[in-house]
């Protein structure tokens, strides 16, 4: 039993790293959307590389839940930023929204209302990916850290742990030189995958204490947010530069960070543009300001900027 899964483990991590170079070097010969021109030229969606791994050799219920939006952040990669007249948004939006909706709907029937936290634990490994080598720590920290306490909690480091560690290992060195990105496959897959061994160890957690399914839903709830900070730690420094420098969000606080990395980004920008419009809201309360509501209500689609 322990051979076998050593060897699971062995065989995802290499079909990992072996994918990933295999695409490195593809995707810039496909062109179009897998190629960008970020960091002189980068490959994009290499992340299709874990995900693989993952849909191979990560367990039921969850590869269910894994196939669903890895399939429509693939479709995402592909569209890009492409947009159909007479819909307010882009296409590769219209089908993450989907897929993340759609995982909540599935997710629910395994795991309760922990899905919907499982759907957007997408958001901040989103957010992470755009900096090279942080949403692969934020995935090897946050896993390597859910495994140990599986096994003190039930003596068992539990497979999908250490699946997604070895799937990330395997990817890991080329992303850290920044010569890939693993595009909304990767980190929406890595995303999902988080939050349902996040949602294990709560199971596992509630059942020992006679809890509920709404316990089980802090629990990951508390997992998410730790996770949030954590990018917005590793992230702080390019997220410094950007809310000062590109939002004009003086003196940011954790706060500002925090919010970055659970709002920022193309979804949260169209909820923005839903709700505020072209409104500026001006956040000078200090306390509200701690909290991040500056670039939480930052508005890009604003006439001008709130904070000069």
């Amino acid at each position: 039993m322990v051979l076998l899964l050593y060897g699971e483990l062995l065989i995802a991590l290499l079909l990992s790293a072996v994918l990933t170079i295999i695409f490195w070097k593809l995707f810039p010969k496909v062109g179009g959307n897998l190629y960008t021109t970020i960091r002189g030229g980068t490959p994009r969606a290499v992340g299709l590389a874990p995900f693989i791994a993952l849909l191979i050799f990560f367990p039921l219920p969850g590869k269910i839940l894994m196939g669903i939006i890895g399939l429509f952040a693939l479709l995402d990669d592909l569209l890009g930023r492409k947009v159909v007249k007479g819909i307010p948004f882009e296409l590769g939006q219209l089908f993450r929204g989907l897929g993340m909706l759609l995982v909540m709907v599935v997710g629910f029937f395994y795991f309760g209302p922990a899905s919907i936290l499982i759907a957007l634990m997408i958001q901040p490994l989103n957010i992470a990916d755009m900096q090279p080598g942080t949403a692969c720590s934020t995935i090897i920290i946050m896993s390597s850290i859910i495994a140990i306490l599986l096994y003190l909690t039930t003596g068992n480091p539990y497979l999908a742990a250490l699946i997604i560690l070895a799937a990330c290992l395997g990817y890991a060195p080329l992303d850290y030189r920044g010569k890939i990105m693993m595009g909304e496959v990767g980190n929406h897959s890595f995303g999902v995958s988080l939050g349902i061994i996040f949602t294990f160890l709560g199971i596992k957690i509630a059942n020992f204490h006679n809890w509920g399914t709404w316990e089980v839903f802090l629990i990951v709830l508390v997992l998410l947010l730790l996770t949030s900070i954590l990018i917005a730690f590793l992230r702080h420094k390019n997220l410094r530069y950007f809310l000062e420098n590109n939002l004009q969000i003086p003196d940011p606080r954790l706060g500002d960070y925090l919010m970055d990395v659970l709002t920022g980004g193309g979804l949260g920008d169209l909820l923005r543009k839903i709700l505020l419009k072209k409104h500026i809201l001006v956040i000078n309360n200090t306390f509200l300001m701690f909290l991040g509501f500056r670039r939480l209500f930052y508005n890009p689609y604003a006439i001008e900027t709130a904070y000069k």
